[in-house]
């Protein structure tokens, strides 16, 4: 049996791996320039933000490249903590996300990448709730989605959350979604 220490490791090196191959093939127009950007792993039975590794300022834009702001830690952010620890409520095996910037084009490719998409329809949305927690929540009930589209109240809030297992696979969409986006006007 793994220790709770080993597995915290075991959870930043696969965040950090994830984090290098994100800087070297992420197309730099995905990070959500007004909410931010970031990818958090969760260690299995997290409850708090404290069991959350995500990179500490998020993921950032320098000279059209995609660069991680800090290092991996336990607890460097509260919002990417939360929409995982909400999913795995759904799904504990949903232990890692990443949020990016939102447009149509990111969706249709998104869609057209087959992977399970659903969207926050905050008309639902019972008053002074959480809209992040009630949001995810709302798209979990029958199992946790690869893709929550959050519409957000602008286009400077709007993000899309991509969710899997592990950091590889949540990267590995993400390259994917990359290079299908090369040529597309965002």
């Amino acid at each position: 049996m793994i220790s709770p220490e080993q597995q915290r490791n075991d959870v930043l090196t696969r965040l950090s791996r994830a984090v290098v191959l994100l800087e070297e093939s992420m197309d730099s127009r995905l990070v959500a320039a007004g909410v931010g950007s970031n990818i958090g792993y969760a260690i299995t039975g997290a409850r708090d933000s404290a069991g959350v590794a995500a990179v500490a300022g998020g993921l950032v834009v320098q000279n059209n490249t995609v660069r991680a702001a800090g290092t991996c830690g336990f607890g460097a952010d509260a919002e990417i903590a939360k929409i995982l620890l909400t999913a795995s409520k759904f799904d504990p095996e949903m232990r890692c996300a990443i949020t990016i910037r939102y447009t149509d084009a990111v969706r249709r490719v998104l869609g057209d990448m087959f992977l399970e998409c659903c969207t926050i329809d905050r008309s639902g949305q019972p008053p002074g709730v959480s809209t992040m927690d009630w949001g995810v929540a709302s798209c979990c009930r029958e199992g946790v989605p690869e893709v929550i589209v959050n519409p957000g109240v602008s286009k400077e809030t709007a993000v899309i959350h991509l969710f899997g297992e592990n950091p590889a696979v949540v990267a590995g969409n993400i390259i994917m979604l990359s290079n299908r986006i090369i040529r597309i006007e965002l």
